[in-house]
Protein backbone atom coordinates (compact mmCIF):
# COMPACT_ATOMS: atom_id res chain seq x y z
CA UNK A 1 0.00 0.00 0.00
CA UNK A 2 1.22 3.37 -0.87
CA UNK A 3 1.51 6.60 1.04
CA UNK A 4 -1.74 8.33 0.76
CA UNK A 5 -2.97 10.92 -1.77
CA UNK A 6 -5.67 11.11 0.16
CA UNK A 7 -4.22 13.61 3.38
CA UNK A 8 -5.02 16.23 0.23
CA UNK A 9 -2.83 19.32 1.43
CA UNK A 10 1.01 19.26 0.32
CA UNK A 11 2.70 19.70 3.52
CA UNK A 12 7.03 19.37 3.47
CA UNK A 13 7.88 21.41 6.44
CA UNK A 14 10.88 19.59 7.90
CA UNK A 15 9.48 20.08 11.79
CA UNK A 16 12.05 20.86 14.90
CA UNK A 17 15.05 18.89 15.28
CA UNK A 18 15.20 15.62 16.97
CA UNK A 19 16.32 16.98 20.44
CA UNK A 20 14.74 19.91 20.65
CA UNK A 21 10.97 18.17 19.43
CA UNK A 22 11.30 15.36 22.08
CA UNK A 23 11.47 18.62 24.88
CA UNK A 24 8.62 21.00 22.58
CA UNK A 25 6.45 17.80 22.71
CA UNK A 26 6.41 17.26 26.61
CA UNK A 27 5.40 21.00 26.95
CA UNK A 28 2.67 20.25 24.81
CA UNK A 29 1.42 17.34 25.69
CA UNK A 30 2.14 18.18 29.65
CA UNK A 31 -0.61 21.21 29.34
CA UNK A 32 -3.23 18.47 27.36
CA UNK A 33 -2.50 16.45 30.34
CA UNK A 34 -2.99 18.93 32.84
CA UNK A 35 -6.64 19.42 31.13
CA UNK A 36 -8.16 16.50 31.23
CA UNK A 37 -6.58 15.39 34.62
CA UNK A 38 -8.25 18.12 35.91
CA UNK A 39 -11.60 17.92 34.06
CA UNK A 40 -11.77 14.09 35.56
CA UNK A 41 -10.38 14.56 39.01
CA UNK A 42 -13.23 17.25 39.37
CA UNK A 43 -16.37 14.46 38.60
CA UNK A 44 -15.10 12.16 41.81
CA UNK A 45 -14.85 15.51 44.28
CA UNK A 46 -17.85 16.59 43.78
CA UNK A 47 -19.61 14.95 46.87
CA UNK A 48 -16.63 16.61 49.09
CA UNK A 49 -17.31 20.08 47.60
CA UNK A 50 -20.97 20.13 48.51
CA UNK A 51 -20.36 18.91 51.50
CA UNK A 52 -17.46 21.00 52.60
CA UNK A 53 -19.33 24.51 50.58
CA UNK A 54 -22.64 23.51 52.16
CA UNK A 55 -24.27 23.27 48.53
CA UNK A 56 -26.89 20.84 47.20
CA UNK A 57 -25.75 18.25 45.04
CA UNK A 58 -27.39 19.20 42.23
CA UNK A 59 -25.88 22.87 42.48
CA UNK A 60 -22.47 21.30 42.99
CA UNK A 61 -22.48 19.39 39.56
CA UNK A 62 -21.90 23.06 37.73
CA UNK A 63 -18.19 22.90 39.07
CA UNK A 64 -18.19 20.36 36.07
CA UNK A 65 -20.74 22.10 33.72
CA UNK A 66 -19.11 25.67 34.18
CA UNK A 67 -15.82 24.22 33.03
CA UNK A 68 -17.38 22.19 30.04
CA UNK A 69 -19.42 24.87 28.62
CA UNK A 70 -16.78 27.67 29.35
CA UNK A 71 -14.13 25.72 27.13
CA UNK A 72 -17.11 24.77 24.42
CA UNK A 73 -18.13 28.40 23.43
CA UNK A 74 -14.11 29.33 23.54
CA UNK A 75 -12.94 26.56 21.14
CA UNK A 76 -13.94 28.33 17.53
CA UNK A 77 -13.22 32.08 18.76
CA UNK A 78 -9.59 31.28 20.15
CA UNK A 79 -8.77 29.06 16.97
CA UNK A 80 -9.44 32.62 15.07
CA UNK A 81 -7.38 33.76 17.67
CA UNK A 82 -4.46 31.58 17.48
CA UNK A 83 -4.49 32.16 13.54
CA UNK A 84 -4.63 35.94 14.09
CA UNK A 85 -1.70 36.58 16.68
CA UNK A 86 0.52 33.29 17.01
CA UNK A 87 -0.52 29.78 18.54
CA UNK A 88 2.56 29.98 21.10
CA UNK A 89 1.01 33.05 22.68
CA UNK A 90 -2.39 31.47 22.85
CA UNK A 91 -1.23 28.20 24.35
CA UNK A 92 0.92 30.40 26.86
CA UNK A 93 -1.64 32.74 27.83
CA UNK A 94 -4.23 29.50 28.14
CA UNK A 95 -1.73 28.03 30.68
CA UNK A 96 -1.23 30.97 32.76
CA UNK A 97 -5.18 31.71 32.53
CA UNK A 98 -5.51 27.86 33.77
CA UNK A 99 -2.68 27.94 36.60
CA UNK A 100 -3.72 30.88 37.98
CA UNK A 101 -7.85 30.04 38.04
CA UNK A 102 -6.70 27.06 39.81
CA UNK A 103 -5.55 29.09 42.69
CA UNK A 104 -8.70 30.49 42.46
CA UNK A 105 -10.49 27.28 42.29
CA UNK A 106 -8.50 26.24 45.48
CA UNK A 107 -9.09 29.30 47.72
CA UNK A 108 -12.74 29.48 46.60
CA UNK A 109 -14.75 30.32 50.05
CA UNK A 110 -18.28 29.67 48.13
CA UNK A 111 -20.07 27.56 45.67
CA UNK A 112 -20.38 30.78 43.30
CA UNK A 113 -16.86 31.90 43.62
CA UNK A 114 -15.69 28.34 42.98
CA UNK A 115 -17.90 28.19 40.01
CA UNK A 116 -16.75 31.33 38.55
CA UNK A 117 -13.45 30.08 38.88
CA UNK A 118 -14.05 27.09 36.96
CA UNK A 119 -15.30 29.18 34.16
CA UNK A 120 -11.83 31.26 33.93
CA UNK A 121 -10.10 27.45 34.42
CA UNK A 122 -12.30 26.17 31.46
CA UNK A 123 -11.60 29.40 29.34
CA UNK A 124 -7.70 28.26 29.91
CA UNK A 125 -8.16 24.86 29.28
CA UNK A 126 -9.79 25.61 26.15
CA UNK A 127 -6.70 27.87 25.14
CA UNK A 128 -4.46 25.05 25.67
CA UNK A 129 -6.75 21.96 23.86
CA UNK A 130 -7.72 23.98 21.03
CA UNK A 131 -4.50 25.03 19.61
CA UNK A 132 -2.18 21.61 20.80
CA UNK A 133 -3.36 20.06 16.84
CA UNK A 134 -1.71 23.47 15.19
CA UNK A 135 1.23 23.16 17.82
CA UNK A 136 2.33 19.59 16.67
CA UNK A 137 1.64 20.16 13.40
CA UNK A 138 3.87 23.02 13.62
CA UNK A 139 6.92 21.14 15.35
CA UNK A 140 6.49 17.56 13.85
CA UNK A 141 7.72 17.15 10.81
CA UNK A 142 5.15 16.73 8.14
CA UNK A 143 5.57 12.59 7.53
CA UNK A 144 5.47 12.39 11.70
CA UNK A 145 2.21 14.13 12.02
CA UNK A 146 0.31 11.73 12.79
CA UNK A 147 2.99 10.18 15.31
CA UNK A 148 2.35 13.44 16.87
CA UNK A 149 -1.53 13.37 16.77
CA UNK A 150 -1.06 9.79 18.62
CA UNK A 151 0.92 10.83 21.65
CA UNK A 152 -1.73 13.62 21.42
CA UNK A 153 -4.56 10.38 22.23
CA UNK A 154 -1.92 8.62 24.30
CA UNK A 155 -2.25 11.94 27.08
CA UNK A 156 -5.82 12.27 26.62
CA UNK A 157 -6.72 8.69 27.29
CA UNK A 158 -3.68 7.96 30.00
CA UNK A 159 -5.02 11.35 31.45
CA UNK A 160 -8.70 10.08 31.30
CA UNK A 161 -7.76 6.90 32.76
CA UNK A 162 -5.84 8.38 36.01
CA UNK A 163 -8.33 10.80 36.83
CA UNK A 164 -10.56 8.73 39.52
CA UNK A 165 -7.27 7.40 40.74
CA UNK A 166 -5.64 10.71 41.33
CA UNK A 167 -8.45 12.30 42.96
CA UNK A 168 -9.01 9.16 45.04
CA UNK A 169 -5.63 9.42 46.44
CA UNK A 170 -5.81 12.81 47.15
CA UNK A 171 -9.21 12.93 48.76
CA UNK A 172 -7.70 9.89 51.24
CA UNK A 173 -4.98 12.51 52.44
CA UNK A 174 -6.19 15.76 51.87
CA UNK A 175 -8.84 18.54 51.70
CA UNK A 176 -10.53 18.64 47.88
CA UNK A 177 -8.52 22.18 47.63
CA UNK A 178 -5.81 20.17 47.07
CA UNK A 179 -7.47 18.82 43.87
CA UNK A 180 -6.23 22.39 42.11
CA UNK A 181 -3.21 23.50 44.33
CA UNK A 182 -1.54 21.06 42.58
CA UNK A 183 -1.76 22.42 39.13
CA UNK A 184 0.38 25.07 40.40
CA UNK A 185 3.64 23.59 39.87
CA UNK A 186 2.85 21.60 36.97
CA UNK A 187 1.49 24.78 35.10
CA UNK A 188 4.01 26.96 36.19
CA UNK A 189 7.15 24.48 35.14
CA UNK A 190 4.94 24.05 31.94
CA UNK A 191 5.04 27.65 31.34
CA UNK A 192 8.72 27.78 31.43
CA UNK A 193 9.14 24.87 29.18
CA UNK A 194 6.34 26.38 26.37
CA UNK A 195 8.17 29.59 26.49
CA UNK A 196 11.48 28.21 25.99
CA UNK A 197 11.15 25.62 23.56
CA UNK A 198 7.46 26.60 21.49
CA UNK A 199 8.10 28.11 18.14
CA UNK A 200 7.22 31.46 17.58
CA UNK A 201 4.89 31.92 14.79
CA UNK A 202 3.69 35.37 13.34
CA UNK A 203 -0.10 35.50 13.24
CA UNK A 204 -1.86 36.39 10.14
CA UNK A 205 -3.22 39.97 10.86
CA UNK A 206 -7.06 40.01 10.50
CA UNK A 207 -10.06 41.44 12.61
CA UNK A 208 -11.43 39.21 15.42
CA UNK A 209 -15.03 38.85 14.88
CA UNK A 210 -16.88 39.76 17.94
CA UNK A 211 -20.39 39.36 16.53
CA UNK A 212 -19.39 35.98 15.36
CA UNK A 213 -17.86 34.80 18.79
CA UNK A 214 -20.98 36.19 21.02
CA UNK A 215 -23.16 34.30 18.45
CA UNK A 216 -21.48 30.96 18.65
CA UNK A 217 -21.45 31.37 22.35
CA UNK A 218 -25.15 31.92 22.76
CA UNK A 219 -25.58 29.13 20.39
CA UNK A 220 -23.70 26.41 21.37
CA UNK A 221 -24.39 27.31 25.17
CA UNK A 222 -28.01 26.65 24.65
CA UNK A 223 -27.81 23.58 22.34
CA UNK A 224 -25.65 22.03 25.32
CA UNK A 225 -27.89 22.76 28.25
CA UNK A 226 -30.79 22.31 25.83
CA UNK A 227 -29.21 18.62 25.09
CA UNK A 228 -28.52 18.01 28.70
CA UNK A 229 -31.82 18.35 30.16
CA UNK A 230 -33.88 16.46 27.47
CA UNK A 231 -33.85 13.69 29.93
CA UNK A 232 -35.43 15.05 32.05
CA UNK A 233 -39.45 14.98 31.55
CA UNK A 234 -40.53 18.09 34.04
CA UNK A 235 -37.76 20.28 31.71
CA UNK A 236 -38.86 18.87 28.95
CA UNK A 237 -40.67 22.76 27.25
CA UNK A 238 -37.48 24.62 28.79
CA UNK A 239 -34.90 22.74 27.01
CA UNK A 240 -37.32 22.42 23.61
CA UNK A 241 -36.95 26.32 23.88
CA UNK A 242 -33.68 26.85 23.82
CA UNK A 243 -32.73 24.13 21.71
CA UNK A 244 -35.24 26.49 19.08
CA UNK A 245 -33.16 29.36 20.31
CA UNK A 246 -29.89 27.68 19.81
CA UNK A 247 -30.74 27.19 15.78
CA UNK A 248 -31.98 30.75 15.62
CA UNK A 249 -28.56 32.03 16.78
CA UNK A 250 -27.04 29.12 14.77
CA UNK A 251 -28.75 30.30 11.25
CA UNK A 252 -27.42 34.03 12.13
CA UNK A 253 -24.15 32.78 13.03
CA UNK A 254 -24.30 31.29 9.52
CA UNK A 255 -25.37 34.11 7.81
CA UNK A 256 -23.13 36.04 9.49
CA UNK A 257 -19.96 34.19 8.50
CA UNK A 258 -21.05 33.69 4.85
CA UNK A 259 -18.56 35.81 2.37
CA UNK A 260 -16.16 35.86 4.96
CA UNK A 261 -12.32 34.15 3.66
CA UNK A 262 -11.46 33.49 6.93
CA UNK A 263 -14.63 32.69 8.93
CA UNK A 264 -14.82 32.16 12.80
CA UNK A 265 -16.84 28.71 11.90
CA UNK A 266 -14.72 27.03 9.52
CA UNK A 267 -16.94 27.17 6.31
CA UNK A 268 -14.12 27.12 4.03
CA UNK A 269 -12.58 23.82 5.47
CA UNK A 270 -15.88 22.63 5.21
CA UNK A 271 -15.98 22.72 1.67
CA UNK A 272 -12.94 20.35 1.71
CA UNK A 273 -14.60 16.85 0.87
CA UNK A 274 -11.97 15.03 2.69
CA UNK A 275 -12.02 17.28 5.86
CA UNK A 276 -15.79 17.66 6.21
CA UNK A 277 -15.90 13.68 5.27
CA UNK A 278 -13.96 13.09 8.29
CA UNK A 279 -15.46 15.24 10.31
CA UNK A 280 -18.73 13.59 10.00
CA UNK A 281 -17.24 10.26 11.41
CA UNK A 282 -15.56 11.69 14.33
CA UNK A 283 -19.27 13.23 15.32
CA UNK A 284 -20.21 10.00 14.96
CA UNK A 285 -18.05 7.73 16.09
CA UNK A 286 -17.87 10.31 19.56
CA UNK A 287 -21.70 9.84 19.49
CA UNK A 288 -21.30 6.17 19.58
CA UNK A 289 -18.80 5.88 22.30
CA UNK A 290 -20.59 8.44 24.34
CA UNK A 291 -23.85 6.29 24.34
CA UNK A 292 -21.80 3.01 24.78
CA UNK A 293 -19.76 4.15 28.24
CA UNK A 294 -23.08 5.61 29.69
CA UNK A 295 -25.37 2.75 28.81
CA UNK A 296 -22.58 0.20 30.17
CA UNK A 297 -22.36 0.66 33.81
CA UNK A 298 -26.45 0.02 33.80
CA UNK A 299 -26.37 -2.53 31.78
CA UNK A 300 -23.68 -4.66 33.86
CA UNK A 301 -24.80 -3.45 37.11
CA UNK A 302 -28.59 -3.43 37.06
CA UNK A 303 -29.32 -6.27 34.22
CA UNK A 304 -26.17 -8.42 34.80
CA UNK A 305 -25.61 -8.02 38.12
CA UNK A 306 -22.26 -6.62 38.72
CA UNK A 307 -20.90 -5.15 41.83
CA UNK A 308 -19.92 -1.06 41.23
CA UNK A 309 -15.93 -2.11 41.83
CA UNK A 310 -16.10 -5.24 39.38
CA UNK A 311 -18.08 -2.63 36.63
CA UNK A 312 -15.36 -0.39 37.11
CA UNK A 313 -12.39 -2.86 36.24
CA UNK A 314 -14.75 -4.48 33.12
CA UNK A 315 -14.84 -0.79 32.21
CA UNK A 316 -11.32 -0.12 32.18
CA UNK A 317 -9.99 -2.20 29.33
CA UNK A 318 -11.55 0.57 26.78
CA UNK A 319 -9.34 2.94 27.67
CA UNK A 320 -6.08 0.96 28.67
CA UNK A 321 -6.13 -0.76 25.03
CA UNK A 322 -6.72 2.90 23.67
CA UNK A 323 -3.59 4.15 25.64
CA UNK A 324 -1.79 1.40 23.55
CA UNK A 325 -3.24 1.45 20.25
CA UNK A 326 -3.20 5.39 19.74
CA UNK A 327 0.56 5.95 19.10
CA UNK A 328 0.54 2.51 16.88
CA UNK A 329 -2.42 3.67 14.83
CA UNK A 330 -0.47 7.00 14.81
CA UNK A 331 2.52 5.20 13.09
CA UNK A 332 0.27 3.54 10.99
CA UNK A 333 -1.15 6.47 9.25
CA UNK A 334 1.55 8.28 9.04
CA UNK A 335 3.18 5.57 7.05
CA UNK A 336 -0.12 4.43 5.12
CA UNK A 337 -3.19 6.52 3.93
CA UNK A 338 -4.86 7.56 7.21
CA UNK A 339 -8.78 7.11 5.57
CA UNK A 340 -7.75 2.89 4.89
CA UNK A 341 -6.56 2.92 8.50
CA UNK A 342 -9.65 4.95 10.12
CA UNK A 343 -11.91 2.65 8.18
CA UNK A 344 -10.55 -0.75 9.64
CA UNK A 345 -10.82 1.30 12.87
CA UNK A 346 -14.25 2.24 12.69
CA UNK A 347 -15.23 -1.45 11.14
CA UNK A 348 -13.72 -3.06 14.51
CA UNK A 349 -15.05 -0.81 16.40
CA UNK A 350 -18.49 -1.30 15.15
CA UNK A 351 -18.24 -5.09 15.54
CA UNK A 352 -17.08 -4.73 18.51
CA UNK A 353 -20.44 -2.78 20.09
CA UNK A 354 -22.19 -5.18 17.77
CA UNK A 355 -20.96 -7.90 19.82
CA UNK A 356 -21.56 -5.86 23.24
CA UNK A 357 -24.93 -5.32 22.40
CA UNK A 358 -25.41 -9.08 21.87
CA UNK A 359 -23.98 -10.26 25.40
CA UNK A 360 -25.90 -12.90 27.02
CA UNK A 361 -27.20 -12.32 30.19
CA UNK A 362 -24.96 -14.94 31.75
CA UNK A 363 -21.83 -13.90 30.33
CA UNK A 364 -18.53 -14.12 32.14
CA UNK A 365 -16.57 -10.84 33.42
CA UNK A 366 -14.01 -12.29 30.61
CA UNK A 367 -16.68 -12.54 28.10
CA UNK A 368 -17.91 -8.36 28.89
CA UNK A 369 -13.85 -7.41 28.90
CA UNK A 370 -12.62 -8.95 25.62
CA UNK A 371 -15.85 -7.25 23.85
CA UNK A 372 -14.81 -3.58 25.98
CA UNK A 373 -11.28 -4.37 24.83
CA UNK A 374 -12.59 -4.34 21.41
CA UNK A 375 -14.25 -1.49 21.37
CA UNK A 376 -11.41 0.13 22.22
CA UNK A 377 -8.78 -1.27 20.29
CA UNK A 378 -11.57 0.14 16.86
CA UNK A 379 -11.42 3.25 18.31
CA UNK A 380 -8.42 4.15 19.28
CA UNK A 381 -7.56 2.18 15.65
CA UNK A 382 -9.80 5.15 14.35
CA UNK A 383 -9.57 7.99 15.58
CA UNK A 384 -5.85 9.35 15.45
CA UNK A 385 -5.90 8.46 12.13
CA UNK A 386 -9.10 10.70 11.21
CA UNK A 387 -7.62 13.70 13.38
CA UNK A 388 -4.51 13.52 11.01
CA UNK A 389 -6.81 13.79 8.40
CA UNK A 390 -8.53 16.64 9.52
CA UNK A 391 -5.23 18.37 10.54
CA UNK A 392 -3.27 18.14 7.13
CA UNK A 393 -6.21 18.41 5.09
CA UNK A 394 -6.41 22.22 6.06
CA UNK A 395 -3.98 24.58 4.70
CA UNK A 396 -1.03 25.28 7.51
CA UNK A 397 -2.47 29.07 8.04
CA UNK A 398 -5.79 27.37 8.65
CA UNK A 399 -4.47 25.23 11.20
CA UNK A 400 -6.30 26.46 14.15
CA UNK A 401 -8.98 26.42 12.64
CA UNK A 402 -8.72 22.69 11.82
CA UNK A 403 -8.11 22.01 15.40
CA UNK A 404 -11.34 23.95 16.39
CA UNK A 405 -13.18 22.41 14.00
CA UNK A 406 -11.52 18.64 15.58
CA UNK A 407 -12.40 19.57 18.84
CA UNK A 408 -16.06 20.71 18.36
CA UNK A 409 -16.67 17.36 16.10
CA UNK A 410 -15.86 15.75 19.60
CA UNK A 411 -17.71 17.94 21.32
CA UNK A 412 -21.19 17.67 19.18
CA UNK A 413 -20.56 13.77 19.30
CA UNK A 414 -20.42 13.79 23.12
CA UNK A 415 -22.65 15.85 24.05
CA UNK A 416 -25.06 14.43 21.42
CA UNK A 417 -24.53 10.50 22.83
CA UNK A 418 -24.86 11.93 26.01
CA UNK A 419 -28.42 13.17 25.31
CA UNK A 420 -29.64 9.84 23.06
CA UNK A 421 -28.23 7.64 26.07
CA UNK A 422 -30.13 9.90 28.62
CA UNK A 423 -33.31 9.97 26.46
CA UNK A 424 -33.39 5.64 26.20
CA UNK A 425 -32.24 5.43 30.00
CA UNK A 426 -35.63 7.93 31.01
CA UNK A 427 -38.16 5.92 28.41
CA UNK A 428 -36.88 2.53 29.10
CA UNK A 429 -35.16 2.14 32.60
CA UNK A 430 -31.87 0.31 32.94
CA UNK A 431 -33.06 -1.78 30.08
CA UNK A 432 -32.79 1.20 27.62
CA UNK A 433 -28.82 0.75 28.65
CA UNK A 434 -29.15 -2.53 26.08
CA UNK A 435 -31.19 -0.04 23.33
CA UNK A 436 -28.67 2.56 24.50
CA UNK A 437 -25.79 -0.38 23.16
CA UNK A 438 -27.64 -0.98 19.84
CA UNK A 439 -27.84 2.78 18.94
CA UNK A 440 -24.58 3.27 19.09
CA UNK A 441 -23.45 0.79 17.08
CA UNK A 442 -25.83 2.03 14.51
CA UNK A 443 -24.23 5.06 15.28
CA UNK A 444 -20.85 3.60 14.84
CA UNK A 445 -21.83 1.68 11.26
CA UNK A 446 -23.01 5.30 10.27
CA UNK A 447 -19.73 6.85 10.74
CA UNK A 448 -18.23 3.62 9.00
CA UNK A 449 -20.29 4.24 5.97
CA UNK A 450 -19.13 7.65 6.12
CA UNK A 451 -15.44 6.55 5.45
CA UNK A 452 -16.21 4.34 2.57
CA UNK A 453 -17.47 7.22 1.05
CA UNK A 454 -14.35 9.09 1.37
CA UNK A 455 -11.93 5.91 0.17
CA UNK A 456 -14.30 6.42 -2.95
CA UNK A 457 -13.22 10.24 -3.04
CA UNK A 458 -9.72 9.74 -2.36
Amino acid sequence: MNKQNADAMPDHEPGMAPGRLRWASIAILLGTFMGVLDGSIANVALPAIASDLRAAPADAVWVVNAYQLAMAVAVLPLAALGERIGYKRVFVAGLLLFTGASILCAAAPSLPLLIAARVLQGLGGACVSTIVPALLRAVYPSKQVGRGVGYLALTVGLAAAMGPTVAAAILSAASWRWLFWVNLPIGLADVVLASRLLPHQDGVHRPFDLAGSILNALALALLIIGVGSLGDRTAMGLAALEIALAVVAGVLLIRHQRGRPTPLVPLDLMRIPMLRLSAGTSTCSYTAQTMAMLAMPFLLVSEMGRSASVTGLLMTPWPLVIVGVAPLSGRLADRYRSDVVGAAGLAVFSVGLVVLAMLPAQASNVDVAWRVALCGIGFGLFQTPNNRLMLTCAPRERSGAAGGLMTMARMIGMTLGAALATILLDLEGTRGALRALVVAAVAAAGGFAVSLWRLRRG
